[in-house]
């Protein structure tokens, strides 16, 4: 009976474990950072996670039957120059939910990514928003514009080639319109050709709190259409954004980067994006013109370029070299960033490494 009970137990758990995985991910990335152009002069640093920004994350997810089952993500960030935590205060400060996956879609509740930011690493940037050539010297991909805490998410299975996906982040303030966040995605995908369709709206209202009066101001909003194509030999990125609205498009850097009059964010903008990834030899060339069009009274527009090369040494490990430069116009203030800094000039380049597991 003994044996027999063993056995038993030992199917049993043989049996759980088939049914529920847990996983240890993460980058590892480091690099030489040069920014040149700014008030603060020429700067020359080692960074972490220039092309990916540096992490340690856990996954995990069991099957509850019937076609259902239970995920969750945590995800730390991590400054490997200096070993520490890259946001103070924090733990899981990139990724933190659980949720839901049926037939019909999943569902989590969490600190999450916006569809804004998946459609412009997935679909537009050739340099997936990190390296010198970023989209983020242009395009506001910065704060929650990129990710959303107090977050409810759904995202559809895709068919024929359709998905969507939308998100609902909660202010949590004595008014509910304060400080709340939502958008939505829809895309295709057919073969070479991708297409995605994002929006953002994002209210940055302050509740009043005691003596302390309310704060109102208007909706920023950001509308972004991406596609790319893959000819085998290339592939074309193309993006077009709209930006309208308090804090829609709030400048990466916003001290004053380049001396004198301080630049203004733009609150009625257009961003423009073509790109390319091409076979080099072993490794990857990478390149993408934008412009960015403010429709304001300052006119402050701009004009970037960016060029890498991504070099494999195996499946995970590669190293990089990267180069970035803006061209502001009426005093703008836009600075060549990376992944995980926004920059303090006008020019700047990455020689990294980049490793995973």
């Amino acid at each position: 009976m003994k044996q027999a009970a063993a056995i038993v137990l030992a199917l049993g758990a043989a049996t759980a474990q088939a049914q529920s995985s847990v996983a240890i991910y993460g980058i590892v990335d480091a690099a030489i950072v040069g920014d040149r152009g700014g008030s603060a002069g020429n700067l020359t640093k080692v960074t972490s996670g220039a092309g990916s920004a540096s992490r340690i994350g856990f996954r995990g997810s069991e099957e509850l039957g019937g076609d259902m089952s239970a995920f969750f993500t945590l995800e730390a960030g991590t400054k490997i120059d200096t070993g520490e935590i890259d946001a103070a205060g924090t733990i899981f400060n990139r990724q933190a939910l659980v949720g839901l996956k049926t037939a019909i879609g999943s569902i989590a509740l969490g600190r999450q990514y916006t569809p804004y930011h998946t459609t412009l690493v997935n679909i537009v940037d050739p340099f997936n928003t990190g390296y010198a050539g970023s989209s983020k010297n242009l395009f506001p991909d910065s704060g929650t514009n990129i990710r959303t805490s107090n977050t409810i998410s759904y995202a559809s299975p895709r068919v024929n080639g359709v998905d969507g996906e939308a998100f609902y982040s909660a202010g949590e303030q004595s008014t509910i319109r304060a400080g709340r966040q939502f958008g939505a995605a829809i895309g295709y995908a057919t073969g070479p050709l991708t297409v995605r369709l994002a929006y953002n709206s994002k209210n940055s209202d302050v509740a009043a709190n005691g003596a302390t009066p309310a704060v109102n101001r208007t909706l920023g909003r950001n509308t972004l259409l991406g596609a790319n194509y893959n000819f085998g030999w290339i592939k074309v990125n193309l993006g077009y954004g709209v930006d309208k609205g308090d804090n829609a498009a709030p400048l990466g850097n916003p001290n004053n980067p380049y001396g004198g009059v301080k630049p203004t964010a733009s609150t009625d903008g257009r961003d423009y994006l073509l790109g390319f990834s091409a076979p080099a030899g072993p490794g990857t060339v990478l390149g993408s013109v934008m412009h960015k069009d403010d429709r304001t009274g300052f006119n402050q527009d701009a004009n970037a370029w960016g060029i890498g090369y991504l070099h494999p040494l195996s499946k995970r490990t590669s190293l990089y070299a990267a180069y970035g430069h803006i061209h502001n116009k009426n005093g703008a203030g836009y600075t060549v960033a990376n992944n995980t800094e926004s920059g303090t000039g006008n020019t700047g380049y990455n020689l990294g490494m980049r490793h995973t597991f």
